[in-house]
């Protein structure tokens, strides 16, 4: 016997090296989709989706649509129909705070949100969803819209149905208008 203790069955250490390094190959040939997967979907901090997709218009809607179904949940309590002028005055006032709060709350990054009320998207909803005239089977009283706010009275009461804005979002790379009409549900 020899002193490697070598039997007749085991492969000499060159095969061995030899196989070992085919399976490594066998191994990296295996693994590189996943390597370019990776680096084709990693992360690029200098890429952000608010800038690339319409998460800024998003995060506008969702902030603003919170704020309007807020403000309205106190009118109808508050307010008799003669008194809309200050059911309105008083939704843009709860509204205030929230509008200021998405004007400023991306500076820092270099995304600029610009509110502002739009009376004549708001008199467009109003035409379609308030018909007016004999024999539309209304159920509920006038609707108006004064300064981006739909009003409408409902048994003596003011009731807000929607809120227009009119929303700018500029970015370092981008711009974009957005018409959001907030429903008061």
């Amino acid at each position: 016997m020899s002193g490697r203790g070598s039997g007749a069955d085991e492969p000499p250490a060159r095969e061995r090296a030899q196989l070992v390094l085919a399976a490594a190959a066998l191994v990296a040939i295996a693994l590189a989709p996943v390597v370019m997967a990776y680096l084709q979907l990693g992360y690029h901090a200098d890429l952000t989706a608010s800038e690339e997709y319409d998460a800024p218009g998003r995060n506008a809607e969702r902030l603003l649509s919170r704020a309007v179904h807020d403000a309205a949940a106190d009118v109808p309590d508050d307010f008799a129909w003669d008194e809309r002028t200050a059911a309105v005055n008083a939704v843009r006032a709860d509204l205030r705070p929230r509008v200021e709060a998405l004007r400023s709350s991306r500076v820092e990054s270099g995304t600029v949100y610009q509110v502002a009320y739009n009376q004549s998207a708001a008199r467009a909803w109003r035409r379609a969803n308030c018909p007016g005239g004999p024999g539309t089977d209304r159920q509920f009283g006038d609707c108006e819209v004064r300064r981006g706010v739909v009003v409408q009275e409902r048994a003596g009461e003011t009731h807000v149905l929607a809120v227009a804005f009119d929303v700018r979002v500029t970015t370092a790379n981008t711009e974009m208008d957005v018409v959001l009409l907030v429903r008061a549900k």
